[in-house]
């Protein structure tokens, strides 16, 4: 279904439902109105069904995973410990799970942009064979329908109905459409006109930001709001850095403090085969899109480590030497990458800036995802 800007009643209600969750108006501040499903709009009971859903590890083939452990909420709605997540049975995934936070402002979803609507894209993982191993979907229905703690939720929340594919995708949806996260510091300076919410150095950094560094070509800040994320596909050279990478020896860590370096081989004797990544070419089939990956939203971004579609950059510090050096070494990367040779006082200046993104909610997100 298409999502479209709300009138007013529709925002009114959605407001409404948000607020009846113990969330304030005042994430909205630095974003524009969210999306609302006008043949789905959204009510307390659908998101309440909605979290419990994400955070159940039931949803999983063999009840060890749940939604919730990849897009952790204290760790952003994202996963920290590792550049990528585990899935079901310790099986390796490939890519970096990105936060969810501000989901609904996004017009496609996943790296690659291979899903339209939140819907859609909740299924893949409840599917995929190395995220939650679930055959089928009506298996996942099945299992759902027969636990006594969901008798009658499916019901309330949506009119008689059971649960089904299309009644377990939109409950989901429902609850992460309600993630909205604004009223940053950030945004109480630039948009509120507080003007002593930033430090000189992070107004400083966020002149950096928009000239010197480059860096709002793609992390877009519009007039009256901000999703610092243009949505669409960049080659910045991760991918070619990351076929680079498997060929080198691998730093491992042993025990606490003690590492040794193994060759590539001998990785290979005992770790899963690497899987291939060609990015947005995957989705669309056209050699152009190579490497490609979908900009991400710098909202939240200090808490939503490692960085990259595959995680290969620990640090915010790290992502600007990244962008500092001209991206990656890809001939094929976009054309406007080139080396920034930003002062160490710039680059302090510019991560400072970053952590300055942090929506004003998230304790309160954190706190009601525990529910």
């Amino acid at each position: 279904m298409l999502r479209v800007r709300p009138s007013a009643a529709c925002l009114a209600f959605a407001l409404a439902c948000i607020a009846a969750q113990g969330f304030a108006q005042s994430p909205l501040l630095g974003l524009h109105d969210p999306p609302v499903r006008i043949d789905d709009p959204p009510t307390p009971a659908k998101v309440a069904l909605g979290r419990k859903l994400f955070f159940d590890r039931r949803l999983s083939v063999n009840g060890t995973m749940s939604c919730g452990m990849c897009h952790v909420p204290a760790q952003g709605f994202a996963a920290n410990e590792l550049r990528t997540p585990l899935g079901v049975e310790g099986r390796s995934v490939r890519r970096n799970a990105p936060t969810i936070l501000n989901v609904a402002y996004y017009e496609r979803l996943f790296h690659d942009g291979r899903e339209a609507t939140l819907e859609a894209q909740v299924w893949a993982p409840l599917l995929a064979g190395n995220e939650m191993g679930n055959r089928s979907g009506q298996a996942v229905v099945d299992r759902i329908a027969a636990l006594p703690d969901y008798a009658g939720l499916f019901e309330s929340a949506y009119d008689g109905l059971r649960p089904d594919a299309q009644t377990v995708g939109r409950a989901l949806a429902a609850y992460e459409r309600s993630l909205v996260s604004g009223g940053a510091r950030f945004d109480r300076w630039w948009f509120g006109g507080e003007r002593g919410a930033l430090t000189a150095q992070e107004r400083e950094g966020f002149a950096i930001f928009l000239f010197r560094g480059g860096c709002a070509q793609c992390h877009r800040v519009e007039e009256r709001h901000a999703l610092f994320t243009d949505q669409r596909y960049h080659n910045t050279g991760t991918g070619h850095a990351r076929l680079d990478a498997a060929r080198r020896p691998v730093r491992v860590e042993l025990a606490p403090g003690v590492f040794t370096t193994l060759a590539p081989e001998a990785v290979d004797k005992v770790g899963a085969p690497d899987v291939s990544d060609a990015g947005r070419m995957e989705v669309t089939g056209d050699p152009a899109d190579r490497w490609k990956y979908r900009t991400p939203s710098l909202r939240n971004v200090a808490l939503t480590a490692p960085y990259m579609h595959d995680g290969s950059l620990a640090t915010l510090e790290e992502v600007v030497e990244f962008y500092d050096r001209g991206g990656g070494e890809d001939p094929d990367k976009a054309d406007w990458l080139f080396p920034l040779h930003l002062s160490a006082a710039d680059k302090r200046a510019l991560v400072a800036f970053l952590k300055t993104l942090t929506g004003a909610n998230i304790e309160a997100l954190v706190r009601e995802a525990a529910r």
